[in-house]
């Protein structure tokens, strides 16, 4: 019950942290002059705080759900962590109810957000229409890693928890994405975007291929 809390509430971060983080975005791009004012520390500190509250609703929520459900049967699930839908599988008793709400709740409302970012870009794009092409430039670049980071969760969690979850083999394909390889990544696509990380892994990769030549030469 703990792993599926934690799992849950550090998957929610993440989601209200990235809706934060498409705030900012706009705001930066589309109102520069009360940047300052809209993305103060304050409100810094109110979006981070939030999410965590958020998460952490979601979270118990869902443990909730599964405290309730009485087990008789077998205690090993089908997957690499403790997740909701299997552990429904193991319930003695009806949970088509439960899955049905599992899914209105965490699926509609990960399509919602995923649209409302979506929604977040297009009035970032069709401001960028009247900016200059160094302009435009800067602006996508600095979207470009959340955007990437963004399909690389919200595509795989809405296809493990929008549909109907009989196939748990599946799931554990989705959730391995949205779980540990985008996780995983985040460091590397935020940083790709930084310029002193740009010119370090350049100075690194010319080194390691004068190192080929001279070795292939000798």
């Amino acid at each position: 019950i703990a792993q599926m809390f934690y799992a849950h509430f550090f998957g929610a971060t993440e989601i209200f942290i990235l809706v934060a983080m498409a705030y900012d975005r706009y705001a930066a791009i589309c109102k520069p002059l009360h940047y300052m004012v809209i993305m103060s520390r304050r409100a810094c500190y109110v979006l981070v705080l939030a999410s965590v509250i958020g998460a952490f609703i979601h979270s118990l929520l869902q443990v909730l759900i599964v405290t309730e459900l009485p087990f008789c049967g077998p205690n090993q699930i089908d997957h690499y962590f403790c997740d909701i839908f299997p552990l429904l599988k193991l319930a003695c008793t009806d949970t088509r109810a439960l899955i049905i709400t599992i899914i209105a709740t965490t699926g509609v409302s990960s399509i919602l957000t995923f649209l409302a970012l979506v929604i977040s870009y297009i009035i970032i794009l069709i401001t960028l229409r009247t900016r200059s092409s160094e302009g435009r430039r800067k602006a996508l670049s600095t979207c470009g890693s959340h955007i990437t980071v963004v399909l690389m969760f919200f595509l795989p969690l809405i296809f493990t928890y929008v549909p109907m979850a009989d196939s748990v083999s599946d799931d554990k394909v989705f959730a391995l994405f949205y779980t540990m390889i985008a996780p995983m990544f985040n460091p590397l696509i935020y940083t790709l975007r930084n310029t002193d990380m740009k010119n370090a892994m350049k100075k690194l990769w010319c080194q390691e291929k004068v190192k080929t030549i001279e070795s292939s030469g000798v």
